[in-house]
């Protein structure tokens, strides 16, 4: 497990990770989200020691995290760190003996990862002769052939095709299914919804909202659409409800806060009193929708 406690990194006047906490752990996908400059990438050099922190600690299993328990982390930055003239077997191979493979164990390491990818073909060609989705995918298996401890990876995703992103998806599945815990930002909200047990949402540098999507849902407002069979319009005069919008016999509620238990049963006993209900359920909103109300 990752831990990281009250974080903190400047730049001159500027702020740019502040006071920030969450745990990345075992066996689980963290999915982390925030728009640029929110602090994301900041974040991760911080826990890679890329950066020296102002503040806070970066612990590892409990202990404080060292450059040792770092080697075992397979870490992809968001910026390509690859040779572009260098053929990608011989590269990666090179990176997997810096990372203490053998010479034998990482050729077969990046050979099945190659494989996987759709790149076997490709592996004694140059990384500069590569579309930018296929030199992301080069990055990606850099991050994952040594068998990592834990993976922190920073827009994984980004330039991948669809079926780049399910092979990494599945990928990323099998790690997190060996117990190993995965951090990864990215702006694909339904993606990260889709692939993560936990999130951290990021924005001007502090934490606004972690855990479990369903926990966020749960968190934010509880909102309803009522489907009558005539107009609804009858909803405004409703006491502790809030009428978010009514068209014709539809309308969305939220009962305010502070409002006594009983309001939504009130509400459809009404309804049901006036005629028809072809539906009344709870509006389960999205995490795009999480996101930017706790952004806002």
């Amino acid at each position: 497990m990752i831990e990281i406690e009250h974080l903190t990194r400047r730049f001159a006047d500027l702020t740019a990770v502040d006071d920030v906490s969450f745990r990345v752990e075992d066996g689980l996908m963290t999915g982390f989200v925030g728009g640029n400059g929110a602090g994301k990438t900041t974040t991760m050099r911080l826990i890679m020691g890329l950066l020296a922190t102002h503040g806070g600690t970066v612990s590892w299993n409990g202990t404080p995290i060292t450059d040792a328990h770092r080697r075992t982390i397979g870490y992809m930055p968001e910026e390509r760190g690859l040779y572009p003239k260098q053929k990608i077997l011989d590269q990666l191979v090179y990176l997997g003996e810096l990372a203490g493979m053998t010479r034998a164990d990482a050729k077969a390491s990046v050979t099945a990862h190659l494989e996987r990818f759709g790149l076997a073909d490709r592996a004694e060609e140059r990384v500069e002769k590569l579309s930018l989705g296929n030199q992301q995918r080069v990055q990606i298996i850099a991050a994952l052939m040594a068998a990592p401890a834990a993976l922190i990876l920073d827009e994984p995703f980004s330039g991948l095709d669809p079926n780049a992103v399910d092979s990494m998806a599945d990928l990323l599945r099998d790690h997190v299914a060996r117990g190993i815990p995965v951090l990864f930002s990215s702006h694909q909200l339904d993606l990260v919804e889709r692939l993560c047990d936990n999130l951290v949402i990021l924005s001007g540098g502090r934490v606004v909202a972690s855990g479990t999507a369903d926990a966020l849902r749960s968190a934010g407002p509880h909102r309803h659409r009522l489907v009558l069979g005539a107009d609804a319009g009858w909803l405004r005069g409703m006491p502790h409800l809030h009428v978010l919008d009514v068209d014709g016999a539809t309308a969305v509620i939220e009962v305010v806060e502070g409002a006594p238990d009983g309001v939504l049963h009130d509400v459809l006993t009404q309804a049901l009193a006036r005629g028809e209900v072809h539906e009344f359920a709870r509006i389960v909103p999205k995490l795009s929708e999480i996101y930017r109300e706790v952004t806002a």
